[in-house]
């Protein structure tokens, strides 16, 4: 069943959100956190199949703060579009965006009375990565290719729940050797690379990578069922 919201955060604020929930009484929730696109229809998507395997699933629209109904496509204009928003976003006080996650984070534990995951693409990797380190009630995170999470001060973030990160080998965003010193600095973070560009689990982008796609998502959800049980 699917079901838009409106949370509000710590400091008041509201925003949209895009919740599927399961047929049966959920395990568990999962917290999805969009790119750069707002969530669109492929995130969306991602909470309808994380809803299929039994979580509540629900992505916060986390470009609320600067502009509302961001569902934005993939070609070079929703690109430039994306990452002003985002620019945006990360201007505003640094809690701002963490306290959308937690009232996120909050209101999937108060419908699922279990336990909360985060997972977050491309910005939402970034967002995830600051979450398993800042927000209150995260059991488990999971960041794909999280833009940022490898560079200048975030790697000194110091997660507080078991983390999993997945990158991609051929992603130019996120060089490798940032990557592997990532993985050396945070040996608790059980980090996989695959053979695969930036945006490989988005199968709206010419980056899609099956075989990738699926390896991640396997290694994801054995991660929360082991996780969030």
């Amino acid at each position: 069943m699917i079901d838009p919201i409106t949370l509000t955060a710590a400091d008041g604020h509201q925003l949209a959100a895009y919740v599927a929930r399961p047929l049966e009484k959920p395990k568990a929730a999962v917290v999805v956190l969009q790119e750069i696109f707002g969530v669109n229809s492929h995130i969306q998507s991602v909470a309808d199949r994380y809803a299929a395997e039994g979580f509540l699933a629900i992505a916060p629209a986390m470009f609320d703060r600067v502009r509302t109904g961001v569902a934005l496509g993939y070609t070079g204009p929703d690109m430039d579009q994306g990452r002003q928003l985002k620019a945006e976003v990360e201007a505003l006080k640094p809690a701002a965006a963490l306290a959308d996650v937690g009232a996120a984070v909050a209101y999937a534990a108060s419908q699922c009375g279990g336990k909360v995951g985060v997972v977050g693409y491309c910005w939402g990797g970034l967002l995830t990565w600051r979450a398993a380190a800042e927000v209150k009630g995260v059991a488990a995170a999971v960041a794909y290719y999280g833009g940022g999470m490898t560079a200048g001060t975030e790697p000194a973030r110091q997660p507080h729940c078991p983390t999993m990160a997945h990158f991609g080998a051929h992603d130019a965003h996120i060089p490798l050797d940032g990557v592997h010193a990532f993985a050396h600095q945070h040996p608790g973070v059980e980090v996989h690379i695959y053979q695969a560009d930036h945006g490989f689990n988005c199968d709206a982008r010419g980056s899609f990578d099956a075989t990738a796609a699926k390896l991640a998502r396997e290694r994801t959800l054995a991660f929360f069922k082991q996780h969030l049980a």
